[in-house]
């Protein structure tokens, strides 16, 4: 029997984050290797699958054992290599970073003194007079000060690289509340004419207006004095590295199926019609033709020459990781995988040569399901980011360990409703 292994990375620890051993290329290459060690025993025992079903009309159940363990050791494998390139990549905003201009370095020594002590004002001067002399907007009555614009930039960043849907949408940083997009739904009319011919009025373009209202997202991390107090710790990257997560999770689970209710619009909460009938303000639908299943290979064929030609270029399909293991089964009429790994390490794997995004919160095969969304989600789906990442110190509610409220005010919605379609898995 194919045996299977892939090394176990020790956790991280989030308490010490100036401690924590280097990333190494070695690292990354080896756990790479190691995923594509796995995918060809995953090829040979899918076609081992493959040949009882045709030899025998039922497989193997040690066979489909074996498959499945694989393709459950291929995931984890893919995890901890994403996790090993994040952390390789992780920028930092220690002795390495750019220097500050005098303004931003106060403010940055400010909020520094704030975190670990609670001091909004001394030697660097008052946080919020600091706050008003920048002209910072994003400064919200309601309490909380504005972390160091580098911080947040460094959030935004930790956020891209983990969220999903983030990384591959649009993203527009505003300063309102409510970003409002006009959007050309048919153009005017055009033709051809003769040099000395009359030309004819033509018609007017017509516009939508689509908002994006920005709504509040909040994590709390918590702090021991002791992490506080200790000069080697860099505060403001521990906080952005605390938040990240909890914030990634949350909009990315928005982005896909928030109602808009106090949360962005996910683009599976918009009304759905079978891509025949396709109208703005509709998601494009095609079935797979059979309930909860696929019937062959031709469904995705079908959904990605359903969206224009323009889109393709730059499209992705999205679906979670039960999904993706289920398309790894797949072949085409020549026997050659539809789905494949990435080329290289820093790659993603690809169907049917398109990269895939692999969102968990999208759903998983079932009856009526939209299990798969194709698309240009950079031209169909809008982030609106408002400016600002706020802390308010909380010492009291915890004792005796500091709390950080720390907020972002984020939106979302399609914006581009013939940019994307989904695959259901039904009948019809």
């Amino acid at each position: 029997m194919t045996q299977v292994t892939f090394k176990q990375k020790a956790p991280e620890t989030k308490m010490e984050p100036m401690n924590e051993s280097p990333v190494s290329s070695m690292d990354v290459v080896e756990a790479f290797d190691e995923f594509m060690q796995s995918f060809e025993a995953f090829k040979q025992a899918n076609d081992e699958r493959l040949a009882e079903i045709e030899n025998r009309v039922s497989v193997d159940v040690l066979t489909e054992e074996k498959m499945n363990r694989i393709n459950s050791a291929l995931d984890q494998q893919k995890s901890a290599m994403d996790t090993l390139l994040l952390k390789q990549r992780r920028p930092s905003m220690g002795k390495n970073a750019l220097p500050l201009s005098s303004s931003a370095r106060e403010h940055k020594q400010a909020f520094d003194q704030y975190v670990r002590k609670g001091q909004t004002s001394g030697s660097y001067g008052s946080l919020s007079r600091l706050e008003e002399k920048a002209l910072s907007v994003g400064s919200d009555p309601d309490g909380g000060y504005l972390v160091p614009h580098e911080t947040e930039t460094q959030i935004g960043r930790l956020l891209a690289d983990i969220s999903p849907i983030r990384e591959i949408s649009s993203v527009r940083q505003v300063t309102a509340s409510t970003y409002k997009k006009p959007f050309t739904i048919s153009g005017p009319s055009v033709g051809w004419v003769g040099e000395t011919e009359s030309r004819t009025q033509t018609a007017a373009p017509t516009l939508d207006e689509l908002e994006f209202p920005t709504m509040e997202l909040f994590a709390q991390p918590a702090a021991t004095s002791a992490l506080l107090d200790d000069a080697a710790i860099n505060v403001e990257e521990w906080l952005a590295e605390e938040i990240q997560i909890a914030f990634a999770e949350q909009e990315g689970a928005a982005f896909v199926h928030g109602n808009g209710d106090r949360r962005p619009r996910g683009f599976l909460d918009y009304p759905t019609v079978a891509n025949d009938s396709w109208s703005w303000g509709n998601l494009g639908t095609v079935s797979t033709g059979a309930d909860g299943a696929f019937v062959d290979s031709d469904a995705l064929v079908n959904l990605v020459y359903e969206l224009r030609a323009g889109y393709r270029q730059n499209a992705h399909f999205v679906m979670n990781r039960r999904t993706q293991a289920e398309l790894r089964k797949l072949k085409d009429a020549d026997g050659n995988y539809l789905w494949a790994p990435a080329t290289g390490i820093d790659g993603k794997p690809t169907l049917m040569n398109f990269p895939i995004a692999e969102s968990e919160d999208m759903h998983n095969i079932s009856v009526g399901s939209p299990a798969i969304a194709f698309g240009d989600f950079t031209r169909g789906y809008l982030v609106v980011d408002r400016l600002g990442v706020r802390v308010l110190r909380d010492p009291f509610s915890a004792k005796p360990f500091v709390l950080f409220y720390t907020t972002k005010r984020v939106g979302g919605g399609v914006q581009d409703f013939d940019a994307i379609k989904l695959l259901t898995f039904s009948a019809s």
